[in-house]
């Protein structure tokens, strides 16, 4: 259903059912043509907020930090409740000047030499798991594969032990999403303080007895000439493993589901007609798994030929831009051979994903692992979405692979 039919305020982006019910290409079609940069009236004593739906002027605000803060959030779950607690100590939720100084810090995670160790394990991982489920009917890639490839990812930058991880991926999965429509607004909560309260046990611990992992080497850095907090270094922690595993893991998912929709674009990635990391690309276009992310208005500025006034928020949808026909041929269509694609689903600007290289990483292994192992993919079931006003995907994906 389509804004010009039902009402642009009869649609409420801060229900995590919306999409669920709603095609989101049909609805976001129907937003860029009529109302691209759109008022979204505030619910249930929360305000209002910006929505905008256009490539171009999303990309332009991104890379207007000086004017759309993100110190007060970038979440509209979060944002909406008020300011976020980590504004000005978590990487996300800083601005300039001490996002840079933040950002130094949180690139040595992401040095070559780390990440070196850490794509060989992702590419054997992959190929292992894939091997395991090929041929032995039906199962539910989210669980069985997906699940079990990013978090391990993200576990082993940060040399999280193995007995910790199944409790780790378990708060993450509510973290941000829900697989039940009437779930607790408090278990989200619940399991962001139960992943922080853990970083802030390991910082402790890692500044006890120090070694060359990541976590040590955050906890020992300085930003603007002084050592971080337990708690700011349990924070970046906790963003890098929230945004490592469920972007990865929702975007993997995402691929095999579009395979199975199209036959065709898999036998292409198989036959080796397009570069693996085109296919990438594609995948990660198609997937968005962050819908959306949120910024402050820091003075009136105009965007898309609307006012914006100072203390407004502004929801930037890449879920919208990604799909935008002013910008992507056909974007409809699920083409593993596009090019050029320049997608948002990393962000863009001074807040582009610091661990865009890692997740494109993760995603060349899964297709790695597929072309050389399964020679069709079919769908067994109908997947669950996930409910959220933030991540994009499915939580459950019934398929078969038939081997090679």
């Amino acid at each position: 259903m389509s804004p010009t039919t039902a009402g642009i305020t009869a649609f409420d982006l801060t229900d995590p059912t919306m999409f669920v019910h709603h095609d989101p290409l049909v609805f976001w079609a129907g937003m860029r043509d009529h109302d691209p940069v759109h008022w979204h009236e505030g619910r249930d004593g929360r305000p209002g907020f910006w929505v905008i739906s256009r490539y171009a002027d999303v990309v332009a605000a991104y890379t207007d930090a000086a004017r759309l803060s993100s110190a007060r959030g970038t979440v509209l779950d979060v944002l909406l409740q008020g300011d976020d607690s980590a504004g000005g100590r978590m990487l996300a939720v800083t601005d300039r000047p001490r996002h840079r100084e933040l950002r130094a810090v949180m690139l040595r995670a992401f040095s070559p030499r780390v990440l070196g160790a850490v794509v060989d394990r992702v590419e054997r991982r992959a190929a292992e798991l894939v091997r395991e489920v090929t041929s032995a009917g039906a199962f539910d890639f989210a669980a069985e594969v997906a699940e079990r490839i990013p978090m391990g990812t993200i576990c082993d930058l940060l040399s999280i032990p193995a007995a910790d991880r199944p409790d780790l991926l378990r708060w993450n999965k509510n973290a941000l999403s829900s697989e039940d429509a009437d779930a607790d607004p408090y278990a989200a909560l619940e399991a962001r303080n139960e992943i922080l309260l853990y970083f802030m046990d390991l910082v402790e611990r890692r500044r006890a007895e120090p070694g060359d992992d990541v976590v040590s080497v955050i906890a020992a850095a300085e930003a603007d000439g002084a050592p971080l907090s337990v708690e700011d270094v349990a924070l970046n922690c906790y963003s890098l493993i929230l945004g490592g595993d469920e972007s990865s893991r929702v975007s993997a998912i995402c691929a095999v589901k579009a395979f199975a929709d199209h036959p065709d674009q898999w036998a292409a990635v198989r036959d080796g007609h397009v570069s693996l990391d085109t296919a990438v690309e594609e995948v990660l276009r198609w997937a968005t798994p962050a819908m959306h992310f949120a910024r402050t208005a820091t003075t009136d500025l105009e965007i898309g030929g609307r006012q914006i006034r100072a203390g407004d928020i502004v929801s930037l949808w890449n879920a919208s831009a990604n799909f935008d026909e002013r910008q992507f041929d056909r974007p409809d269509r699920f083409d593993t051979a596009r090019t050029p694609n320049k997608h948002v689903s990393f962000g863009h600007g001074p807040h582009f994903c610091l661990g865009a290289h890692l997740g494109r990483a993760e995603l060349r292994a899964l297709l790695t692992a597929l072309a050389s192992t399964v020679s069709s993919i079919e769908s067994a079931g109908t997947p669950q979405r996930v409910y959220s006003t933030f991540l994009n995907g499915h939580s459950s994906l019934p398929v078969t692979f038939t081997g090679r």
